[in-house]
């Protein structure tokens, strides 16, 4: 009778930790390897996770609506070893083999993102093309862990002994973290890492880059932040008594880091056009049952984005050039009951007008009941923006970063309109656009907005150019 347990994986993007939604299993029943064992809520999406392990379920570490931090044990699993992608562990144990499954680790989670379709970031199943082939263990650093012991000598850690016989690999799971220290100038194997086993968290990262910027005065002694108030306290600033504290979700954690980021790295410019959308609506009219408005915009912003491809890309700073990709993956921002998201129709520029409708109407649905995929979460190179479904007439909306532009729609409204030189009664709707001063002028900017303009004021004309 063995029990293994299954810590928290990392799901991806960096993140640090998830909400326990929904157990698919209870104590007692039978789990087979890759078999979704419980629904959990990143800041991204909704995500089952699947069990490495076969056997009984002896134990759920973590109640639902519970937040839980990467690293730490999820399910325990009585008679599941030997099997799965845990299977094969060493059966003696001791500080040098303990140390060596930390290398092994790292080393893994270096190159995750092999075997079952159910992999995620840092562990997974093996690859069924691969018989025999098996994957390490990856065991749970001990609550109190004592000195490492020398690591098995092996090809890659008798060269990392001789440049460095006592030195460790820092464990670091996201590349995003590497990033963070990369950008500030920071050295990953100085940074502190309070995670389980020494992990380096994003949070890690910041408390260093903080501490570095810090004046040398204030390095002696702790900074003095306020206490805090409360519920129903006073506010110190307005003499007001607080009614309600709301701790800030995972998922809005990271949507006021991504906007903070985009905000002190872009030097974004906004530019806008009134757009008569009579012809459009019309179209739309004219065909109930066909394309909604979305999937005509969505086909004429594609392409804006063949004409100046410049606006489907990014910038790396930090080697100084910018990058436009091979193929446009359209985001659409959709507000759900969790907040803003915006997940992107991937290769969107192989699309007609009737299958993009079709993606738009299964993405949105997904990202609403939080089933979108990591890839449909994260892979965006521009972003579409439909504030006009919410009532609104413009806007000056945040870039997606890292993409460098965003396309926002108005509402459509009756209003005066002057055509050939009469008065008339026209449906009227506001293009509004931001984009990264870096990667393009204002002349590349009203090019694109004008090819979508243009188009959307004669479509047929427009869908029978593309």
């Amino acid at each position: 009778m063995t029990t293994q347990t299954f810590d928290l994986p990392d799901l991806g993007e960096g993140l640090t930790e998830a909400e326990v939604v929904r157990w698919l299993v209870a104590v007692g029943d039978t789990v087979a390897v890759d078999q979704p064992i419980v629904e959990v809520e990143t800041a991204k999406s909704i995500v089952e996770v699947p069990s490495p392990f076969a056997g009984t379920v002896s134990e759920l570490h973590g109640e639902e609506g519970r937040v839980m931090e990467v690293g730490r044990p999820l399910i325990s699993v009585t008679d599941g070893s030997g099997s799965g992608a845990e299977a094969g562990a060493a059966s003696g144990s001791g500080a040098a083999a303990k140390a060596s499954a930390e290398g092994e680790r790292y080393r893994e989670e270096e190159r995750a993102g092999t075997g079952s379709g159910n992999v995620l970031i840092g562990y997974g199943t093996p690859e069924a093309a691969a018989p025999g082939r098996r994957r390490r263990p990856r065991e749970r650093p001990p609550a109190h862990p004592a000195q490492p012991a020398a690591p098995a000598a092996t090809p890659v850690s008798a060269a990392r002994a001789s440049a460095a016989p006592a030195a460790r690999p820092p464990l670091v799971t996201s590349p995003l973290v590497r990033q963070m220290a990369r950008e500030a100038g920071l050295r990953i194997s100085e940074v502190h890492g309070s995670g389980p086993g020494g992990l380096i968290t994003r949070r890690d990262v910041r408390e260093a880059i903080e501490a570095a910027r810090a004046p040398a005065a204030d390095s002696a002694a702790p900074a003095a932040g306020p206490e805090p108030v409360a519920t129903g306290g006073v506010d110190a600033r307005t003499g007001l008594a607080e009614s309600r504290r709301v701790a800030m979700s995972g998922f809005r954690r990271s949507v006021a880091a991504s906007l903070s980021r985009s905000r002190s790295e872009i030097p974004e410019a906004t530019v806008w056009v009134d757009v008569d959308a009579t012809e459009l609506v019309r179209l739309r009219r004219s065909d109930p049952s066909g394309p909604g408005l979305m999937s005509y915009v969505a086909r004429f912003v594609v392409a804006g984005l063949r004409a100046h491809p410049e606006l489907n890309g990014r910038v790396d700073a930090e080697r100084g050039e910018l990058v436009q990709y091979d193929g446009i993956n359209l985001g659409l921002a959709v507000q759900t009951d969790r907040g803003l998201v915006a997940p992107a129709v991937l290769g969107a520029h192989r699309l007609t007008t009737a299958e993009l409708d079709g993606e738009i109407r299964r993405l949105t649905a997904a990202a609403r009941e939080g089933r979108a995929s990591r890839a449909e979460m994260t892979g965006g190179t521009f972003t579409l923006n439909n504030y006009g479904s919410l009532r609104v007439d413009g806007s000056a909306a945040i870039i997606n970063h890292p993409q460098v532009a965003i396309l926002g729609l108005g509402r459509i409204m009756d209003r005066p309109w002057v055509v050939d030189g009469e008065l008339t009664v026209r449906k009227i709707t506001q293009l509004s656009f931001a984009f990264d001063h870096r990667v393009c002028d204002g002349g590349a900017a009203a090019g694109f907005m004008r090819v979508v303009a243009d188009a959307m004021e004669n479509p047929a004309a427009a869908i029978a150019r593309l």
